[in-house]
C-alpha cells in the first residue's frame, strides 16, 4: 500500500516523460516498467524481472514498499529540514524523491552498480536535479569507504543480488564504515530480506551492535522493524534494520552530557505508534525486544 501525501513535481523535471513499453537493456541485464492499469501514472520499474522501485510520477511523495514506508516513519524522527542522504543501491530513486519531496533542498547521493540505469532513471523519472540528488554508478560497498567520515545524516542500504543482500555489504566492515559515514546521531537504515527462522536479520543486528555500540539497544539507537507475520517467523520478507550513531558526549551506557541526546530514539512510544497505524501495520522492536530478538545471535565476519 501507498503512503498518500500532497503531490509535488520536482523543479525543472518534465511533465510527462516518455517511458519504454518492453524490456531495455541496462549493464547488468534488461530493465522494465509496469504501468498501474488502474493508475496510468504509477509504474513499477524491474531490473532483471525482479521490483526494484514504484512510483507516482504525478507524485513525488508515493512510496508503495511496505518497507520504505517503515523507513519513511523512521526517518519522520529527525529534526526537521534538509537532510544529507547516501543511498546505497539507488534503482528508480523512489526513497530519494520522498526526501526531496518531505524534506525540500536535502542533499543526496544514489549509488548504483549499473551505470546505464542511472543514466536511464533520469530520462524516466522527476528527480530532483544535481546537486540536490546526485547519481553514481559504483559498487556500494566501495562507495561507502570512500565517503569523508561524518558526512551523512541518513545511510540507506537497498541492495541486492537475486534475494540476498551481497555479503560485503552486511559484515563487520560495512558496519564500521556505515557507522563512520554518519554524523553524530546520524541513522542507518538497511533492507534485510530474509527467511525463517531470521538468522540473518539477527546476525546483521549483533553486527551493527558491534559497530554503534555496546549499549545501542538499551540506549535506543538498534531498532527492527518489520509486518508481524515476518517478525513471527511465518514467512520470507523484508526486516528494516536501525542504528543510531550514538550522539557527540554520549557515552556508551549513559546519556549525553548536559540533557537528552541529541539523536532520534528509537524507543519513542510515538515511532511504534505511526508503525502501527500504516495501511499494513508493521511492528518494532527496540530496547529489550530487540535484544531478546537477537539473542545469542553471533555477529558476521
Amino acid at each position: 500500500m501507498a503512503r498518500r501525501t500532497r503531490p509535488r513535481r520536482s523543479p525543472g523535471s518534465p511533465e510527462a516523460p516518455t517511458l519504454p513499453e518492453g524490456p531495455v537493456e541496462i549493464d547488468t541485464g534488461t530493465a522494465h516498467l509496469e504501468r498501474d492499469p488502474d493508475h496510468p501514472e504509477r509504474v513499477t520499474l524491474h531490473v532483471n524481472g525482479v521490483p526494484s522501485s514504484a512510483l507516482d510520477l504525478a507524485d513525488p511523495g508515493f512510496l508503495a514498499f511496505e518497507y520504505m514506508q517503515q523507513m519513511a516513519a523512521v526517518l519522520a524522527l529527525l529534526p526537521p529540514g534538509p537532510l544529507r542522504v547516501l543511498h546505497l543501491g539507488a534503482a528508480g530513486c523512489a526513497l530519494a524523491r520522498y526526501v526531496e519531496h518531505e524534506r525540500p533542498g536535502s542533499r543526496q547521493l544514489g549509488v548504483d552498480v549499473d551505470a546505464r540505469l542511472t543514466t536511464l532513471v533520469r530520462e524516466w523519472f522527476a528527480l530532483p536535479r544535481s546537486p540536490l540528488l546526485r547519481l553514481r554508478a559504483d559498487d556500494a560497498g566501495r562507495a561507502l569507504e570512500g565517503v569523508v567520515p561524518g558526512s551523512y545524516d541518513v545511510v540507506v542500504r537497498d541492495v541486492f543480488a537475486d534475494d540476498r543482500t551481497p555479503e560485503h555489504l552486511a559484515g563487520t566492515a560495512f558496519a564500521a564504515a556505515a557507522h563512520r559515514a554518519l554524523r553524530p546521531g546520524g541513522v542507518l537504515l538497511a533492507n534485510c530480506a530474509d527467511r525463517p527462522p531470521l538468522t540473518l536479520a539477527r546476525r546483521e543486528l549483533a553486527t551493527l551492535a558491534r559497530a554503534f555500540g555496546g549499549d545501542a539497544a538499551a540506549a535506543g539507537r538498534l531498532a527492527a522493524v518489520a509486518e508481524p507475520g515476518v517478525l513471527k517467523g511465518r514467512r520470507y520478507g523484508n526486516v528494516v534494520l536501525v542504528a543510531v550513531r550514538a550522539a557527540e558526549g554520549e557515552e556508551d551506557g549513559a546519556g549525553a552530557a548536559g540533557g537528552p541526546p541529541a539523536r532520534p530514539d528509537l524507543g519513542d512510544p510515538a515511532l511504534g505508534r505511526g508503525l502501527r497505524t500504516l495501511a499494513v501495520p508493521a511492528r518494532l522492536l527496540a530496547g529489550d525486544d530487540v535484544a531478546r530478538f537477537v539473542g545469542t545471535a553471533a555477529a558476521l565476519p
